[in-house]
C-alpha cells in the first residue's frame, strides 16, 4: 500500500509538474506576443519622427518618459536591492548599453532612411542572431534551424536587394541591420540576469543607466541640430515609445525570456514584419508589395522551420527553460525566474 501510495504521489507530481511548465509556457508566449505587437508600433512612430526629432534626442526623450512612467512601481524596491544593484552593476550596464542605449536609437537612425515596413522586416531576423549565440554558448542548432536560418536571410537579403541576391542596402537598412544584431546580443543576454534582482527593478535600472550613457549624446546632438518644437505629432509618438514600447514592452519581454528563453521568445517575434506591414499600410499610407509579400514568406517560413518547438505525447519540454517532463518520470526543473 506504501509502494502504492508513493507511485500515485509522484504521478500527481508528474501531472502537476507539466501543468506548471503549460501555464509558464502559456505565459511566456502571450508575454512575447504583447511585446511583439507594442513593438510594432514603435517603428511606425520611430518612422513618423524623422523629419521633426533627431534619432538621438527621440531616443533620450523615450527612456525620460519611460523612467517616469515606471518609477512610481519600481524606486521604492530598487532603492532595497541597491546592494545587489552594486555586485551585478558591470552585467546590468551592459545590458543598458545593448537594449536601451543604442538599440533604439540604432532604430531610430535607420527611421530617416527606410521604411517602417522594411524596419520591421529587417528585425525579423535578430531571433536567427540569437540561435547563433545559443551555438556559441554550446547549444547544438541541428539541421532544420540551421535551413530554417538560411531561408529567413535570404528573405531578408531579397528585401534589401529589391528583389536579388545582389544586396543593394541603404543606409537605413544597414543601421536596422545593426539594431538587431545589438537586440539580439540584449536578448541573449538576459538569459544571465540574477535570478534575484526583481524583473522591474531590473528594468527601472536598466533604463535610468541607459538614459545615462545616452546623454553625452543628447547634448551633442542638442548643440548641433538643436531642439525640436514639442507638439501633438511629436509628443503623442514619445509618450507612445516612452510607456508602451519602454515600459510594457520590455518588461513583457523580460519575463518571457526568463519563462520561455529567448529562443522559443523569437518564434513570436517572427510575426512583427506583419504587424508593421498593416501598421504602417493604416497609419503611413506605405504600400506593401509582391516582393515585400514575398519576402515576408520567406522570413516567416524559414525562422517558423527553425523554431524547434515540439510536444510528443507525454513528452513535454521547454527548450530555454530547463524544464522537462516525461512520461511518469520526472526531471528536477530548474527554478523559473521571475
Amino acid at each position: 500500500m506504501a509502494v502504492l501510495d508513493r507511485v500515485r504521489g509522484s504521478e500527481a507530481t508528474t501531472a502537476r509538474t507539466a501543468r506548471q511548465v503549460r501555464q509558464a509556457s502559456g505565459l511566456g508566449l502571450l508575454l512575447a506576443a504583447v511585446a511583439t505587437v507594442v513593438w510594432s508600433g514603435s517603428f511606425v512612430a520611430s518612422r513618423a519622427l524623422h523629419d521633426s526629432v533627431p534619432p538621438v534626442q527621440a531616443a533620450f526623450w523615450r527612456w525620460i518618459v519611460a523612467i517616469i512612467a515606471v518609477a512610481p512601481f519600481a524606486i521604492r524596491e530598487t532603492w532595497r536591492q541597491r546592494r545587489l544593484i552594486r555586485r551585478h552593476l558591470g552585467y546590468i550596464a551592459l545590458a543598458s548599453l545593448l537594449g536601451v542605449t543604442v538599440y533604439n536609437t540604432l532604430v531610430n537612425q535607420a527611421g530617416l532612411s527606410t521604411s517602417a515596413g522594411n524596419m520591421g522586416m529587417i528585425m525579423a531576423a535578430s531571433p536567427v542572431l540569437m540561435a547563433v549565440y545559443e551555438r556559441l554558448g554550446g547549444r547544438r542548432l541541428g539541421a532544420r534551424r540551421i535551413v530554417g536560418m538560411a531561408v529567413a536571410c535570404a528573405g531578408v537579403l531579397l528585401l534589401v536587394g529589391k528583389g536579388s541576391l545582389s544586396p543593394a542596402f541603404a543606409p537605413g537598412d544597414l543601421w536596422m541591420f545593426a539594431a538587431a544584431l545589438s537586440f539580439a546580443s540584449y536578448s541573449a543576454l538576459l538569459r544571465r540576469r540574477p535570478a534575484e534582482i526583481g524583473g522591474l527593478v531590473f528594468l527601472f535600472t536598466t533604463f535610468v543607466l541607459g538614459a545615462l550613457m545616452l546623454a553625452p549624446a543628447f547634448g551633442v546632438s542638442l548643440a548641433l541640430q538643436g531642439g525640436f518644437e514639442p507638439t501633438a505629432g511629436t509628443a503623442g509618438p514619445l509618450v507612445y515609445v516612452g510607456v508602451l514600447s519602454s515600459a510594457v514592452a520590455f518588461f513583457s519581454w523580460n519575463k518571457a525570456i526568463a519563462l520561455i528563453g529567448a529562443a522559443r521568445a523569437g518564434v513570436i517575434y517572427y510575426l512583427q514584419p506583419v504587424c508593421v506591414a498593416v501598421l504602417s499600410f493604416v497609419l503611413l499610407d506605405e504600400v506593401t508589395g509582391p516582393a515585400q509579400i514575398l519576402c515576408m514568406a520567406l522570413i516567416l517560413g524559414g525562422v517558423m522551420l527553425g523554431s524547434g518547438i515540439r510536444v510528443r505525447g507525454s513528452d513535454v519540454r521547454v527548450r530555454g527553460s530547463g524544464v522537462r517532463v516525461r512520461g511518469s518520470r520526472r526531471t528536477r526543473p530548474d527554478r523559473l525566474r521571475a
